[in-house]
């Protein structure tokens, strides 16, 4: 997995084929290179990113684009936005380093599911971007019978039908993360996406990973950041420690994938101190 992320960000000899271009075409992108950008690395290029809307409300595409304070070098200078709906003026997908793919996936529109399996095969790496891809959220509970498409009855998150290698929970997924996950894959620096590719293979995370992963390593700051971020308000924190209620757990990982603590992985804290 590893090799695959670095040879598709790091550049390779091979030339690659542009997609065709669209008259007009206007996008989020801006060309102009800014004083504050950081410099490529040597050989690099700048990822291709498309995002895809399916069934959900819409919030991890606004926090995405309306958090302009946190993502603004982020998306005009570190990454090409290269398809995507309100994004670009791009009917046809291109080839694509990383997608982003929110809501679940609707079982009865054939127009996703369409798209889905498009952009698993044309992007080297899908992102199950917000609590919706990646387990279902309130869709789960959807039944059909609603207007305007009374037949659309079944949500599946998104890795029930393709494979998924990063997954970024939220309702909506924060800034913060979204800066995190692109700065660690322009970098080719994979230690740091370990979090969100465990929650990939794993489907369902909670609060057991806070207390495998990090408390019981010693390494929780009580900083309060896993108590901030639960939707359910399952975690409480005492006594600079984070409690959590299991009864009011959904499992979405949103806790343990931003805990600042979950991006500093034990072998990165070792390797980088020399011990």
């Amino acid at each position: 997995m590893f090799s695959k992320i670095k040879k598709a960000l790091m550049g390779s000899d091979e030339p690659k084929v542009e997609p065709k271009k669209v008259e007009n075409q206007e996008s989020v992108v801006i060309t102009e290179k800014r004083e504050d950008a950081p410099e490529p690395a040597a050989g690099s290029k700048k990822p291709r990113v498309g995002y895809i809307h399916l069934s959900g409300c819409t919030g991890d595409g606004m926090s995405l684009t309306e958090n302009y304070d946190i993502l603004d070098v982020v998306l005009t200078d570190m990454i090409d936005i290269v398809y995507g709906q309100t994004l670009v003026d791009l009917w046809e997908m291109p080839e694509m380093d990383l997608c982003l793919i929110e809501g679940s996936v609707c079982l009865q529109d054939e127009h996703s599911l369409k798209e889905l399996y498009e952009a698993r095969e044309k992007s080297t790496l899908i992102c199950a971007f917000g609590s919706c891809a990646i387990n279902g959220c309130f869709t789960t509970y959807a039944r059909g019978g609603q207007q305007a498409q009374p037949k659309h009855e079944s949500f599946a998150p998104i890795s029930q039908l393709i494979k998924v290698d990063v997954a970024l929970p939220g309702c909506p997924v924060g800034p913060e993360m979204i800066r995190k996950t692109i700065i660690a894959l322009v970098e080719g620096d994979m230690d740091y996406l370990k979090p969100a590719m465990d929650i990939a293979s794993c489907q369902t995370a909670c609060g057991c990973d806070l207390l495998n992963n990090v408390i019981r390593n010693a390494m929780c700051t009580g900083c309060g950041t896993c108590a901030l971020a639960c939707q359910t308000r399952a975690i409480k924190m005492i006594e600079g420690r984070p409690h959590i209620n299991n009864a009011r757990c959904i499992k979405c990982g949103c806790c343990y994938t931003l805990c600042p603590r979950s991006w500093l992985p034990e072998e990165q804290i070792k390797k980088d101190t020399g011990l």
